[in-house]
């Protein structure tokens, strides 16, 4: 800062000698201060001009077209994230739907698959107690006709084993009445 005051004073004593500076910087030499501040003022003016009236509002309007663009974006991301969140209780409310419906096809399914073997267990029981009666009315008829053959075999040696001791031959009314006893 010293240099700079010393080079002005330098330069205010060549000017007030009236000889032309030959080697100082141009830009210190006081006579022309008055144009160097007149063409600062109009570059100023010029300056300020162009970035008030052209190149601010271009920028102001660029930042706040981001700024709504962010909000818009902040917005339509809310409203899908809304959707999403919608789109996930529908979801499972129909899972749960879903499974409840399977719940009872299967319970209904099952029931009628019970029906189907109760009704087939019942026919089979039917099948199987008619087998039954049908087999015991033959084991009975079988059990009749052995014991009717048990009867006449017995009859026939109870008439040779009488025949045999007493060399006679015993009527047939004895022998049945002899072998019913027996039986009995």
């Amino acid at each position: 800062m010293l240099h700079l005051a010393m080079a002005a004073a330098d330069a205010a004593a060549e000017s007030a000698n009236g000889s032309e500076s030959s080697g100082g910087l141009p830009q210190m030499d006081f006579s022309t201060y008055p144009s160097q501040i007149f063409w600062l003022a109009v570059t100023f003016g010029a300056l300020y001009w162009v970035m008030s009236s052209a190149i601010l509002p271009r920028l102001g309007g660029a930042i706040e077209d981001r700024r709504d663009r962010i909000a818009d974006d902040l917005d339509q991301a809310a409203e899908f994230r809304r959707e999403a969140e919608e789109a996930e209780k529908a979801y499972e409310a129909a899972l749960a739907d879903a499974r409840a419906k399977a719940q009872s096809i299967a319970a209904e399914t099952r029931a009628e698959v019970e029906a189907e073997v109760d009704a087939m267990q019942a026919e089979a029981d039917e099948r199987a107690a008619a087998d039954v009666a049908a087999a015991e009315v033959r084991i009975s008829e079988m059990k009749s006709k052995a014991m009717e053959n048990v009867r006449e075999a017995a009859a026939d040696v109870a008439r040779e084993i009488v025949g045999t001791l007493i060399d006679e031959r015993p009527t047939d009314e004895a022998v049945a009445s002899a072998v019913g006893r027996a039986i009995q």
